[in-house]
């Protein structure tokens, strides 16, 4: 018999939030203006205080971003209702285990893709798959507490903030489904991949003068600061985010520019979040678009929705391809 209990929450990480409202305007954070200036082209240095891997034998807690649950036997049959770590799951040997998944976790090929809502599951469609653990993401915190009042085991993971949060969230998978030795070996995979990536690109722009990075998640000027996940990973190749100085705090890592203040900032690389080559013709178009560097340049570049967006092991190949396009424009 399946039983789950939910231990006491505790307090929750903070969320970045997309809708939060921007500004064009440069704000007065002196500090975030230093941090910027102070960028160094290394890779971040490793959390001296990672938990320890488990042993994969159950029952066993696993302290997740809703405070806790025991898990009492190794899962066999997970649903995952969120795409990332639908990725990590698989990445971690735990495949064989997923019996459904959400309509959005489609990769990789063989996630058994169902029409399970991501966005407004409901208890009852999940639980006619017979699930003994239900992976869920921050924004289904209410849905877990359905499923412990059905007695139905659930981790609930926040997207992580950086790079860390992506080792420790595949690792905390794998003392869930009993895969420890596989997660942990991932992990080390994921960091020491992109840790080489970010050592030879720095090697190679040696004393070059550093370069500055705008980041558009949409056609509406959205941008993201060095705050964010994806803008950490352009802070590892020394690069200065122009969205950093137009930021007041109240954005939560993504205030929204306007056209003049990017124009004005003169970014040396532009990264789109979205769309195609079309994309980045209806951008080197805009009224004064022309004079940005990185236009003049044919340094815009687009970036895989989904991978620029997750923060599984496809990272590797998102801080690859980021890299590539620095030396490129660098000319090191």
């Amino acid at each position: 018999m399946r039983t789950a209990r939910r231990l006491p929450a505790v307090l929750l990480g903070a969320t970045l939030v997309l809708t939060a409202c921007g500004t064009g305007d440069s704000a007065t954070d002196d500090e975030t203006r230093d941090e910027a200036a102070d960028l160094a082209c290394a890779p971040p240095e490793p959390d001296p205080d990672r938990p320890e891997v488990g042993d994969g034998v159950f029952p066993v807690t696993v302290e997740d971003d809703d405070g806790g649950v025991e898990i009492e036997s190794q899962p066999e049959r997970i649903v995952s209702l969120s795409p990332t770590h639908t990725e990590m799951l698989f990445a971690i040997d735990a495949g064989d285990q997923v019996e459904a998944v959400d309509e959005y976790s489609y990769y990789p090929e063989e996630a058994p893709v169902t029409d399970l809502s991501g966005y407004e599951p409901s208890v009852e469609a999940i639980t006619e798959y017979d699930p003994d653990l239900v992976v869920l993401g921050s924004e289904h915190v209410d849905l877990a507490a359905q499923l412990d009042s059905v007695d139905v085991p659930s981790v609930l993971l926040n997207a992580a903030s950086d790079l860390e949060g992506t080792y420790a969230q595949l690792r905390l998978l794998g003392d869930a489904t009993g895969q420890t030795e596989a997660a942990d070996a991932e992990a080390d995979r994921v960091e020491s991949e992109i840790t080489s990536t970010v050592e030879d690109v720095c090697a190679e722009l040696g004393d070059t003068e550093p370069l500055s990075v705008y980041h558009e998640l949409d056609d509406s000027l959205y941008a993201a600061t060095s705050e964010t996940f994806i803008g950490q990973i352009y802070s590892m190749f020394g690069l200065t985010n122009i969205a950093d100085d137009a930021d007041d705090g109240s954005a939560g890592g993504y205030p929204k520019l306007s056209a003049e203040y990017v124009v004005e900032e003169d970014a040396d690389l532009i990264f789109l979040a979205y769309g195609d080559e079309n994309a980045v013709e209806e951008l080197e178009q805009r009224p004064a678009f022309d004079t940005v560097t990185a236009v003049s340049d044919g340094a815009v570049h687009t970036l895989d929705p989904d991978i620029s967006s997750r923060w599984g092991p496809r990272v590797v190949e998102l801080t690859e391809d980021i890299g590539d396009a620095v030396l490129e424009q660098s000319g090191a």
